[in-house]
């Protein structure tokens, strides 16, 4: 199984596919629209992280610019009816933080503009997956006064790109604007958040 490839970018001419060169021998590679503008000149050296999928008549390969979006790729496929295609599809709508940011918050929005997902589909994605993204934080030490709640939801918010002063004062002000919040479950501290942070976002 391949886990990685390194080499040099040949072509970029099919849309959604890339070619690298390795060693003398070209894999064609599926990968995110939004990674083939980071990969676009061809000629340069590339390193992508792989997935591979093995069926009976094809081998396809599947790959990330980040082992954070190939994480993230497999976590959607690990949504019954998600397969790699369908999940690809996820990852070119949006970056891999705004996805999160959105499935986090219970936004099935975002999800609805991917082809072969209906609005059930979105919600079910959403519903699986929210837990998931809530707690996969990977930061530890971090200095967080308040609550064991506060803290999850603030090591949360981090994991999707705040900033710890940004995380704080979002929990803050959604508690001041939002009835019973203190009383409420980490997902629904960690959405009022969300909701906070779009809305001075856009303010």
């Amino acid at each position: 199984m391949i886990g990685k490839l390194t080499g040099r970018l040949s072509s970029t001419a099919t849309p959604g596919e890339i070619l690298i060169e390795v060693g003398g021998v070209g894999y064609c590679v599926r990968t995110p629209l939004l990674a083939l503008d980071i990969l676009k000149n061809t000629g340069s050296e590339v390193s992508l992280f792989i997935y591979t999928r093995v069926a009976e008549d094809a081998l396809d390969l599947y790959g990330f610019p980040t082992e954070e979006e190939l994480a993230f790729f497999k976590q959607l496929m690990s949504v019954s009816g998600i397969g790699p295609k369908t999940a690809l599809g996820i990852l070119n709508v949006a970056d891999v933080v705004s996805l999160k940011r959105a499935i986090a918050a219970g936004d099935s929005v975002m999800l609805v503009k991917v082809f072969g997902i209906g609005k059930k589909s979105a919600e079910r994605l959403v519903v699986e997956l929210r837990d998931k993204i809530t707690f996969l934080s990977g930061i530890s030490g971090s200095p967080l006064a308040g609550s064991s709640d506060d803290a999850e939801v603030i090591e949360a918010l981090m994991a999707l790109g705040y900033r710890a002063d940004e995380a704080r004062h979002a929990l803050k002000e959604a508690g001041s604007v939002s009835e019973g919040i203190i009383s409420s479950s980490v997902n629904e501290r960690l959405a009022a958040a969300l909701k906070y942070l779009g809305t001075a976002k856009h303010a």
